[in-house]
């Protein structure tokens, strides 16, 4: 694994989170939820954000980002050019601080217990990449089925 690859998945997905948005032909439909869907693109959207300033911003890029995790959740009607920019402001925020690691780096301890135990920030990036694909699976899908 190289730095290189991790910096192309997670550039090609926050592109395409950035396209979904931007898709919406009814930007209220970013919000809407359905049915057994309780989350809406808008909130997945704030989620990931979230998720990617704490871990690599905050952690590996030391940012300084504070996170707030329910009002990801909670949150709503937030422009749609807002949450672009946000999108935005994430993909500098990822593509500086995987700039400022090493190879070495990736075989280290991450800094964090996440998941109740010790793995290589190598592993947990891979494990944040695959978290950015599923969550914009979700919007993807949320907004073909919802945005009418």
């Amino acid at each position: 694994m190289s730095i290189q690859t991790l910096k192309i998945l997670f550039n090609r997905d926050l592109d395409k989170l950035k396209f979904e948005i931007e898709s919406y032909e009814f930007e209220k439909q970013i919000w809407a939820i359905d049915k057994n869907i309780s989350n809406s693109a808008g909130n997945l959207c704030l989620h990931l954000i979230g998720n990617l300033n704490t871990y690599i911003g905050a952690e590996i890029g030391k940012t300084g980002y504070v996170r707030n995790r329910p009002l990801e959740f909670s949150l709503k009607d937030i422009p749609k050019s807002e949450l672009i920019q946000k999108i935005e402001d994430t993909i500098s925020v990822v593509n500086n601080a995987l700039d400022n690691l090493t190879e070495t780096d990736l075989d280290e301890i991450y800094p964090q217990i996440v998941f109740e135990k010790e793995m290589t920030t190598g592993f947990f990036l891979i494990h944040l990449s695959t978290h950015l694909a599923y969550h914009l699976g979700q919007i993807n899908y949320h907004r073909r089925l919802l945005d009418f």
